[in-house]
């Protein structure tokens, strides 16, 4: 006859474990039948399990290692990353004097290598959203930076406008709450472009 199995009975909210009965014998197959019960059932729940030794210990029964220590290291920005920065803001701030709602910044840097920062707004109507999109690149050429491409802007509902390191969209309200770039992007920082 082979090492047996403890049978035992564990209430997990109340954190006790109780013993059943004496080690059962283990069959010649290796397999013994394990009755298992989620305490709220009338009809226990029987299913075929390997037979564990009772004389082995858990697997996992200490936990190595120590508390994790995190270092944190902040960089200061290079020079075009802070002209980057303050292009952002400054369409940012342009989207909101033209009336635009829920105007974000994200720092992507730490996200992407594609671009330095997303400028997200909305607007109410398709004209609204498409004197954002010309008073920002007014704003922007005006400061020596000029669009290389725009997308969305004849259908209106999400108009995106690519300055390389900067890129801005603007949406109409369905588009915004549909995309959620600001949830899917939620790795990224947020700046705060008012004081800027």
């Amino acid at each position: 006859m082979a090492v047996g199995c403890e049978m035992i009975e564990t209430d997990w909210e109340a954190g006790v474990t109780r013993r059943l009965v004496e080690p059962v014998p283990v069959s010649e197959a290796g397999e013994v039948r394990l009755e298992v019960t989620n305490g709220k059932s009338a009809v226990p729940i029987t299913r075929d399990s390997l037979s564990v030794p009772a004389v082995l210990p858990p697997r996992f029964a200490f936990v190595e290692g120590g508390p994790l220590n995190t270092a944190t290291v902040s960089s200061k920005l290079t020079t075009a990353q802070a002209a980057a920065q303050e292009r952002a803001c400054l369409a940012a701030r342009v989207a909101a004097d033209n009336k635009g709602r829920d105007v974000i910044v994200l720092d992507m840097r730490e996200v992407t290598p594609l671009y330095d920062y997303f400028v997200l707004a909305t607007g109410n109507s398709r004209r609204q959203i498409h004197t954002m999109a010309e008073e920002i690149d007014a704003a922007l050429r005006a400061e020596g930076d000029r669009r290389r491409a725009i997308e969305g802007y004849e259908a209106s509902r999400w108009v995106v406008q690519d300055y390389g390191d900067v890129v801005v969209h603007l949406f109409d309200s369905d588009a915004r709450q549909y995309y959620a770039l600001e949830e899917l992007w939620a790795d990224a920082e947020r700046v705060d472009w008012e004081i800027h």
